[in-house]
């Protein structure tokens, strides 16, 4: 047994601004848990990766009003995709 095999994360996209290479948009839905979901650009999850860990060992971020979830932009500043992360129960 894995210490992922019962955790997930969804990976929700809630905003797209500009072109998105990897053809991200809002309502795009993801779903990880030990590994980098398949068609989830891998810039975008490298850069997710800090706040879907956090997640996934029972963390959470002060500045969020909920403690299962997580706003997170991507890093392209002029085509800005923002993920929504939400620990699964």
């Amino acid at each position: 047994m894995t210490f992922y095999q019962d955790r997930s994360v969804k990976i929700r996209v809630i905003s797209q601004v500009g072109s998105c290479e990897a053809g991200h948009k809002a309502g795009d839905e993801f779903i990880a848990s030990g590994k980098c979901p398949g068609n989830l650009c891998v810039w975008a999850f490298n850069t997710i990766f800090p706040y879907f860990q956090v997640l996934m060992c029972d963390g959470s971020f002060p500045w969020e009003k909920d403690p299962r979830k997580c706003t997170v932009a991507c890093g392209d500043p002029e085509n800005t995709v923002i993920f929504e992360l939400s620990r699964e129960k």
